[in-house]
């Protein structure tokens, strides 16, 4: 009787998920259309956010309405997109038979899920630092903190829209049953997240439901940053607690991924 090894020749994981993720960007590349929507369109919201506020009065001495709506937008906007672009991309995967024909290969599901969530990642990364230079640099965004902080934690929820957009793609059938998941995933995390209504001013039941969302911890990230000139305790705990989320949706994907494949 013989036994079955793992072909030596065969491709390690790092090889596949580094293929995958190149394979990706190049896609992307070639997708003028999704390149524009993936980097321009929060800069551009952020704009248009600019001149609504533009003339809101002000009372003397507080920051302009721009600057508290604007800093919390930088990490929402990154996070709305991304899910949708990623939600829609990977399902156009399987509809066309890319993700069977390449579960068919040594590629294992969490360096296919990893080096999709890589490539769309770097894509966010890019889109979070120019709505980042455009509101600081062009709009003139306050804040107490660095604009830096500001980056890193809009790429984070950039991220944490990749995640659960590759994690919500795994149950729709079609695009459009995809992008049908905004309003469950994205926009009760938009009602609660702080931005609206400061969380404390929630009815109890409301602020527990908001404590278990990402998006929440991100807004407290940001606020954060807003209000104090130094990176604070704080605003690492729910950054942290926004990238444990993405991993852990990154690996709820993997486990989904053979069950809507087969």
């Amino acid at each position: 009787m013989t036994t079955t090894h793992q072909r030596p020749g065969g491709p390690s994981p790092l090889r596949c998920y580094t293929a995958t993720s190149l394979r990706i960007l190049k896609q992307l590349q070639a997708d003028h259309r999704t390149v524009a929507m993936i980097l321009l369109v929060p800069a551009l919201l952020m704009t248009l956010l600019y001149f609504v506020y533009k003339n809101y009065p002000t009372v003397p001495g507080a920051p302009r309405l721009f600057d508290r709506v604007g800093i919390t937008m930088l990490g929402v906007l990154p996070f709305v997109v991304m899910f949708l672009i990623t939600a829609i991309a990977m399902q156009r995967e399987r509809v066309s038979g890319t993700l069977e024909r390449l579960m068919t290969t040594p590629l294992s599901k969490p360096a296919l899920l990893g080096g999709y969530g890589t490539a769309f990642s770097v894509a966010a990364a890019g889109q979070a630092v120019i709505a980042c230079v455009v509101s600081f640099w062009l709009l003139d965004l306050q804040a107490e903190g660095s604009p830096i902080l500001v980056v890193l934690i809009a790429v984070v929820d950039a991220v944490l829209g990749v995640a659960l957009g590759l994690l919500a793609s795994a149950f729709a059938r079609t695009e459009f049953q995809a992008v049908q998941f905004m309003p469950v995933i994205v926009l009760p995390q938009f009602f609660l997240c702080g931005l609206l209504v400061p969380r404390g001013q929630l009815p109890g039941w409301l602020e527990a439901i908001s404590n278990v969302l990402p998006l929440s911890y991100a807004v407290d990230a940001l606020q954060q940053v807003s209000a104090h000139t130094g990176a604070t305790g704080l605003m690492w705990r729910d950054l942290a607690v926004v990238a444990g989320f993405a991993i852990v949706a990154l690996g709820l994907g993997a486990a989904t991924l053979r069950r809507r494949t087969a």
